[in-house]
């Protein structure tokens, strides 16, 4: 049996009593990797060396200085929108396949400071932009269920890393459903957590008012442990709520008796398939057998939550993806003759299709003639969605929901249709929107391809997902 087949705490437990060294673990981290990358193309950089190391100078930790690190020796695979020092972070992207950080992003030392041994940073769809991890200059990643299929996007490079057995705990990062949805296609277990929860000192910016770094594991429990250490407050990130999350064991005891959960009326309407809906029901099923009551909600603004993220996230990125200019670092163009010149063919040459694509779209909703039309008009919108669910959230504990309409569909299949493909994220761009905390865990599905529910819940109760999450997956 594999190592990684245990919940972590079994796993630093078994370092810590000597029936395993560090070492031990990391090699099979390693050696899964390699069986599986060319494959699966979860990892864009691999860091044997660094990781053995790693390996070994934690071996060589007294006893008392083992027991205070939660991820004693456990590996860890981080996207690659994340910066690690003196290790290349590309965000999937040719303007950036040279760059190098000279510093760590607050998650990164948090890893360190927890033991964790980093051994792989995962591929993603270009600097996050998508939801099928095709866009990336480092070519696709495969669904381990299916390699015909999508991972999901875009931290399917951290989902398939987990669901391909490599590492027990992967992070990704979560715009509009980038940690959910590729948890949900690939049968793993995902946390967007609360808006400045986690610091984002370090993850190359893709919306800012939307993007939270969050765990992903095979168990939920872990998804507790790995919150635990990534949620250090953090004075380098102005958004940061200096509001850590501690980890109890009562979270996990399978009841759920005095919960009262919503059932969002406009998560169930047309475009859901028969398979998410019957998995989305079971999960309810094995809710109401722990205790959980359900009443029916409604939010009304859902309706335009796709149009208002869409305008949003576009608007921050072309701010954001300005700072990409071939001047200060990244990709540069050659033989240019002017300065402008080198401007156009830096950006022509380094930034993919869809980046492209959201950045012109950006640009045109922020421009002087439809600032007022779009982007004020988005930004009002987003308030009215948020309202909805505090009035929602002031009649139950949470909400539960599909994270994505279908299964995994086909590489390929929606590459051509950028609508169809951005009407992907439809059940999870709402929780990005108001700021709150939501999971996705594997349900029963009995066609086979993986099938997650999502719940949601007011800001600051990760514990109550956490609780939901390990119910329905004990079950």
């Amino acid at each position: 049996m594999s190592h990684f087949d245990r919940p972590v705490s079994e796993i630093t437990e078994s370092i810590r009593n000597g029936s395993v060294t560090c070492k031990e673990i990391v090699s099979e981290s390693l050696e899964r990797i390699s069986a599986t990358q060319q494959k699966f193309g979860a990892y864009i950089t691999l860091l044997e060396n660094q990781a053995a190391e790693r390996a070994e100078q934690l071996d060589k930790l007294d006893t008392d200085a083992k027991k205070e690190l939660p991820l004693l020796g456990v590996p860890v695979a981080v996207k690659d929108n994340i910066c690690t020092r003196g290790v290349a972070t590309t965000c999937g992207s040719r303007m950036l396949e040279s760059f190098v950080p000279p510093y760590n992003a607050t998650v990164i030392d948090a890893l360190d400071a927890a033991g964790a041994v980093i051994v792989g940073k995962t591929n993603l769809d270009e600097f996050a932009m998508g939801s099928s991890t095709e866009t990336s200059y480092a070519g696709i990643t495969r669904n381990p269920h299916d390699p015909e299929r999508i991972p999901g996007g875009s931290s399917g490079g951290s989902a398939a890393a987990v669901a391909s057995g490599t590492v027990p705990l992967s992070i990704g990062s979560d715009t509009g459903g980038s940690i959910r949805q590729p948890c949900s296609h690939c049968g793993v277990a995902g946390l967007k957590p609360t808006y400045g929860r986690v610091s984002r000192y370090g993850l190359v910016a893709f919306a800012s008012s939307l993007d939270q770094i969050g765990p992903i594991a095979m168990n939920v429990e872990d998804l507790g442990t790995l919150l635990e250490v990534l949620s250090l407050p953090d004075p380098r990130d102005s958004t940061n709520g200096r509001k850590a999350f501690v980890n109890s064991p009562d979270i996990y005891s399978g009841d759920l008796h005095g919960l009262t959960l919503g059932i969002p009326r406009e998560y169930f309407g047309e475009g859901l398939s028969p398979e998410v809906r019957s998995g989305i029901e079971q999960a309810i099923e094995d809710c109401k057998q722990r205790g959980a009551s359900f009443i029916d909600v409604s939010i009304p603004n859902l309706q335009f939550a796709i149009a208002t993220y869409y305008i949003i996230c576009t608007a921050e990125a072309s701010s954001n993806l300005a700072r990409y200019d071939g001047v200060k670092y990244g990709f540069r163009a050659k033989d240019q003759r002017s300065l402008v010149d080198m401007y156009e063919a830096s950006r022509e040459q380094g930034f993919g299709a869809e980046v492209k694509r959201r950045i012109m779209l950006g640009t045109y909703v922020l421009s002087a003639g439809y600032y007022d039309a779009y982007y004020l008009k988005a930004a009002r919108v987003r308030t009215l969605i948020g309202q909805d669910f505090d009035r929602v959230f002031e009649k139950c504990q949470a909400l539960v929901a599909p994270v994505t309409p279908t299964p995994a569909f086909k590489l390929g299949e929606k590459s051509e249709d950028p609508i169809e493909m951005y009407l992907t994220d439809i059940y999870t761009v709402s929780a990005n929107l108001a700021g709150i905390p939501a999971i996705s865990v594997p349900c029963a599905n009995p066609n086979g391809l993986p099938v997650g529910v999502q719940f949601m819940a007011p800001k600051w109760k990760e514990d109550t997902l956490l609780r939901l999450g390990h119910a329905v997956q004990k079950s």
